[in-house]
């Protein structure tokens, strides 16, 4: 799709580079540019092309409805969380969990304490308590094997 403006670049530099001696370095680096320019033109004949198809199927209008609905669908569950957030804390209720924790957390240390201690004790009253119920578990496994 060669424009107006397009015949008239490439006649002028038509008539350029008839009337000018250019070593080869510089007529490679010409050359260069101008491959990089019917690229350019090509690529955005292309891209119009692709635009126009994708714009007639529908597909653009699709996509953008989708994204319209993913982002009220975003918007909705930030509002939703946002509101629990703060029911949660005026009602106190992450206050009162993070009580409940260290409540149950300080009750489990005082029971790990007292059963420590009953260990204890029944071991210092009872030191042979240990050894009879060994010699009675290993008599009753011996009688029920014969």
């Amino acid at each position: 799709m060669p424009s107006n403006i397009d015949n008239n670049m490439s006649s002028k530099s038509d008539s350029l580079g008839a009337e000018a001696s250019v070593d080869p370095d510089t007529q490679r680096t010409i050359e260069s540019i101008k491959n990089v320019a019917r690229n350019i033109r090509d690529t955005s004949a292309r891209i119009r092309d692709t635009v126009r198809v994708l714009r007639q199927s529908g597909a653009i209008d699709e996509l953008t409805q989708a994204v319209h609905e993913a982002t009220i669908a975003a918007r909705e569950i930030t509002r939703e969380v946002n509101s629990a957030t703060k029911d949660l804390k005026d009602n106190g209720v992450i206050v009162k969990t993070a009580g409940a924790i260290e409540d149950t957390t300080n009750a489990a240390r005082e029971t790990v304490d007292v059963v420590r201690d009953v260990a204890r004790q029944a071991t210092d009253s009872a030191p042979n308590t240990v050894e009879t119920l060994k010699e009675a578990a290993s008599k009753i496994k011996s009688k029920n094997r014969s």
